[in-house]
């Protein structure tokens, strides 16, 4: 009985069925197809696998694909590469046009050439000897301020000056939580725009990521002797032993816009608003 009903099953859908296209006016069969369910599905399926081919094809190698999510960073990289090549061609045709003027005034004679007068080599020769040449009282002379020079500054204690950092802002927002290092907050909190770029304070290298719990990202960024921590990154632009510039993306900001930054150095905390101009 079972195969009965499978041999039935099997028999439906591949029973063929007449399509058939009659003249209105006549009634006359001017065209007709013989189709079964099968064969319908097989061609619907066909159709179906062509037509996401095709949208793949289109997505891949033509510019649609810009329009779809992720594609941003790679068009606004080219856009930015292309406006540096636009500046660099210009300049070059601006030099060009400067030397063509140039040339084309001199041709015509309305620049005068600049007036060349030949000196004999051998009296240059000597020349410069005898510009080259010390003789013994300036020799004398020279030793005796080189040693005079030398005990004065022997009276000084030289100190090395402490070099001035330019710090950048790490990231546009307004302060929510400010500085308050009693109540273990070393850093502020920042309310940024969605998918904001996080950028580099100083130059340095990137030590460490580490991927949170909330589903974001931490990143700490060795300068001389600063230590910059950034918490709350949703995409991580950079790799640890990689080397940033100051003002260089480093990530991205989480869609909820709360952007965490502490500062530290030689091992302790500072505030970042007396170094940084938010």
């Amino acid at each position: 009985m079972e195969q009965k009903k499978q041999e039935s099953w099997w028999h439906r859908i591949t029973r063929k069925y007449r399509l058939s296209v009659m003249h209105e006016d006549t009634l006359s069969e001017s065209w007709h197809v013989r189709l079964s369910w099968i064969s319908v599905f097989t061609a619907f399926t066909l159709m179906f696998l062509l037509t996401v081919a095709l949208l793949s094809v289109l997505i891949i190698y033509t510019p649609i694909r810009q329009i779809l999510p992720g594609y941003s960073e790679d068009l606004r990289q080219g856009l930015v590469e292309n406006t540096a090549r636009v500046d660099s061609l210009q300049t070059t045709m601006e030099v060009q046009q400067r030397y063509l003027d140039v040339l084309k005034g001199v041709m015509s004679g309305e620049v005068s050439t600049d007036t060349v007068q030949p000196l004999d080599s051998l009296e240059a020769v000597m020349r410069e000897q005898l510009l080259e040449a010390k003789n013994e009282a300036t020799e004398e002379f020279l030793a005796q301020y080189e040693n005079k020079e030398r005990s004065s500054l022997q009276l000084f204690d030289i100190q090395e000056t402490t070099p001035v950092y330019t710090f950048f802002r790490p990231a546009h927002g307004v302060i929510l939580q400010g500085y308050d290092p009693q109540n273990s907050v070393y850093g502020i909190s920042l309310r940024t725009a969605d998918n904001e770029n996080l950028t580099a304070v100083l130059a340095g290298v990137v030590v460490h990521i580490d991927y949170e719990i909330d589903n974001s990202y931490t990143i700490i960024l060795q300068h001389a002797t600063y230590l910059s921590v950034y918490r709350h990154a949703q995409r991580v632009l950079k790799h640890v032993g990689e080397s940033v510039k100051a003002g260089e993306s480093i990530a991205i900001a989480q869609a909820e816009p709360i952007f965490y930054f502490e500062l530290w150095q030689n091992g302790h905390s500072i505030n970042p608003e007396e170094v940084i101009a938010f």
